[in-house]
């Protein structure tokens, strides 16, 4: 996804007193960010702080046994010395119980997935490269079962445990002889010369150059012990194109039959259309590679993917957009029986996006995780019917997993990170707590209490929003806003935890937070989805500005007179043009990986398809359109002290734009500071970095309205 789902190097570009004072200041940052890591977490009670939220556990990807006696999942912990994720495979009983560590993690794992037989088949890295290992139930001994020359990036057990597939990024003219790819790529990496020739885009997509290879799909047999036996069997041989997806793909974008024939996967040809089409189809082929590809949905020009068999193999559902070249679109549940060709869309009058879809082990129920109002949830679906009904209440759901009455997942709040739970299919009875991985960490810290409110928005429409109090809150007093823009457009902060825009974080800091789900958030229909496009300066600005009036005039402790807005990729987009067309009620922005200049940004994306369809056309052809809300054109009424923020790895948008902001206010000489990570991309993933950047957010909201 573009910036919805979705920071550049950086040369000496200022004169020597400038760069001298950035010298310093980085100086200044990595002693503090050092001081504060080995400093650790307070002892007792205190507020939340980006201390204690880069070392919680993340719990994520539940997996049930096929007997559904336990769930398999995997949680990252943090090395802030090593600066990296470390992750290790756990289980707990589904009836509930004590979690485990298993021991098979000693050696990093991840992406733990069961066969039919009880073998529970997971990554590791512990042989020098990413390969396929296996264990029992009880996880206490592994064995490695691929020993290929490239990196496994993800999996799936066939059923019947006979064959595994595998995927590989490869140059597709070495698919028959994978070491061929390895050899490639030494022998670029010794070559001389660094020039690269490209005749089509993409150039480079997230965060990386093109190099020409493609995440392929592979499959290798599998003898009676589980191992892989004989050669890697291309089943995508000569499609130009990456399964999974490129760059946030994974497993959940193919799948095999149960009778473990067949390959179901979802791709989009790339030809010299890929950075503007949003056609990703399903293809169909036999596991052992023996037969091409049969195209399963070329009769729907727009995105395709997510296929899941029925448990008899009667039946592919899948999740499906409409409209070709929008990302954004509804994904509507399909379902085809397999034996006549009938295709129908499944609960066609619920106006929710499917984010995944499961089958129930019996085939009667089809689930789905989709956004609602502010929430992530489980839905379950009557195929017959089309009757829709939730399975979780409140906050956000990541992944599921189904068992024999019963649904898995791993479950968030905004006071609370993910944890694993369980909720029956069908009774009334209260979903169940598995696991409490953070209890420990989290005893005694103080967060900020929250609650949903809603307002008349643009055209009269409800919008919704959260506030947050400061953590440690006392009556009577009033506190500073951080006033948060999520990104998107299509997006919706929500009742969720994150580990990058966490409110808690501010609230910790003693700040109150608000943040609103203009018009074009997700999880209020499409409608409402679809009413940002082409509109980004006027109906989201309208919701804000109104959702403004009312938290001031309804809680009675947020301080209008101290308060910063912030947001990040849109909603730094929104910060830019809040800067030149609505100042006044700010003392302070920060603009992470915003959006400065509208028509350039038009270009300088790798993925076309998005400001097309935003604006209404390409460049060429709706000039106009992209100029209609570009913040460029009102800085000369820029006055806000601002934080820029930006990472050298960011394609989506790019370091120009970053740079451009602050060197305009830099040149009117507004109050402003750049924080600029050269090897971060759109996100802030490394921990160091991520302390880093809440100091320095922190120290700026201090600056200018803190107490």
């Amino acid at each position: 996804m573009t910036l919805r789902t979705t920071l550049l190097a950086c040369a000496a570009f200022a004169l020597l007193p400038a760069a001298a004072f950035a010298q310093s200041a980085d100086q200044s940052a990595d002693q503090s960010v050092a001081q504060r890591a080995m400093e650790g977490v307070p002892e007792g009670p205190h507020p939340f702080s980006i201390q204690d939220l880069v070392r919680l556990d993340r719990v994520s990807d539940p997996q049930v046994s096929p007997d559904g006696r336990w769930v398999v999942y995997q949680v990252r912990a943090t090395d802030l010395e090593a600066n990296r994720g470390v992750v290790s495979l756990w289980r707990v009983p589904v009836a509930g119980g004590e979690p485990q560590r298993l021991a098979v993690s000693d050696g990093g794992a991840n992406t733990a997935r069961w066969a039919s037989n009880g073998r529970l088949y997971f990554l590791s890295s512990r042989s020098g490269s990413s390969q396929v290992w296996v264990t029992d139930a009880d996880g206490a001994t592994a064995r490695q079962v691929t020993d290929l020359p490239l990196d496994v990036s993800t999996f799936r057990i066939a059923p019947g445990g006979q064959n595994l597939v595998v995927a590989l990024e490869v140059y597709p003219a070495c698919e028959a002889d994978l070491a061929c790819t390895a050899a490639e790529v030494e022998h670029r990496a010794a070559r001389v010369e660094t020039g690269r020739i490209y005749d089509r885009v993409f150039v480079r997509h997230w965060d990386t150059w093109e190099d020409g290879r493609k995440n392929h799909l592979f499959s290798l047999a599998l003898n009676a012990d589980g191992m892989a036996e004989g050669a890697a069997r291309p089943l995508m041989r000569g499609f130009d194109g990456d399964a999974p997806s490129v760059p946030f793909g994974d497993d959940t974008e193919f799948t095999v039959s149960p009778d473990g024939a067949r390959v179901v996967f979802a791709a989009r040809e790339a030809g010299r259309t890929e950075p503007w089409s949003t056609d990703f189809d399903l293809y169909e082929t036999a596991i052992d590679g023996s037969t091409g590809l049969t195209n399963l949905t070329e009769d729907n020009p727009a995105w395709d993917t997510g296929a899941a068999f029925s448990p008899d193999g009667r039946r592919l559902a899948w999740r499906a957009m409409s409209r070709p070249g929008f990302e954004a679109d509804r994904f509507r549940i399909m379902l085809r029986d397999l034996r006549t060709g009938a295709t129908r869309e499944v609960a066609p009058n619920w106006d929710r996006s499917a984010d995944a879809i499961a089958w129930s082990r019996d085939g009667r129920w089809l689930f789905a995780v989709a956004q609602d109002v502010g929430s992530h949830r489980v839905f379950r679906i009557d195929p017959r019917t089309g009757g829709v009904t939730p399975v979780t209440g409140p906050g956000s759901v990541g992944s599921i997993s189904v068992a024999d009455g019963r649904v898995v997942y791993d479950q968030a709040r905004m006071n609370a990170p993910a944890d694993v739970w369980v909720a029956p299919i069908l009774t009334r009875q209260a979903p169940m707590q598995l696991t409490r991985h953070n209890a420990e960490r989290l005893e005694g810290v103080a967060m900020g209490d929250y609650e949903q409110f809603s307002f008349a928005g643009w055209n009269g429409e409800t919008v919704h929003g959260y506030v947050v109090k400061p953590a440690n809150y006392q009556p009577g007093r009033r506190y500073p806003v951080a006033f948060l823009v999520h990104g998107g457009p299509q997006g919706s902060f929500g009742d969720a935890w994150s580990y990058r825009w966490n409110p808690q974080t501010y609230a910790g800091a003693g700040y109150a937070v608000v943040m609103i789900d203009f018009h074009g958030s997700v999880g209020y229909g499409q409608a409402f989805t679809d009413s940002i496009s082409q509109h980004w300066g006027d109906r989201p600005l309208e919701d804000l500005q109104k959702g403004w009036a009312h938290v001031l005039s309804t809680y009675d402790f947020l301080d209008g007179d101290r308060a910063c807005a912030l947001g990040a990729s849109y909603g730094g987009y929104m910060v830019n043009w809040m800067a030149g067309v609505w100042n006044e009620p700010w003392k302070c922005f920060v603009s992470h990986d915003g959006i400065f200049d509208t028509r350039a940004m038009g270009l300088e994306t790798e993925e076309l398809w998005f400001t097309e369809w935003e604006n209404g056309g390409t460049l060429a052809e709706a000039a106009r359109n992209y100029d209609q809300f570009n913040p460029i054109n009102h800085i000369a009424n820029w006055r806000v002290p601002t934080l820029v923020v930006h990472g050298g790895r960011d394609y989506r948008v790019p370091e120009t734009q970053g740079l451009a902001v602050f060197n305009a206010l830099q040149r009117q000489g507004v109050e402003s500071r750049l924080l600029y990570f050269p090897n971060e991309n759109h996100w802030v993933l490394k921990p160091r970095n991520s302390i880093q950047w809440h100091d320095t957010v922190e120290d700026w909201l201090d600056r200018w309205i803190g107490d």
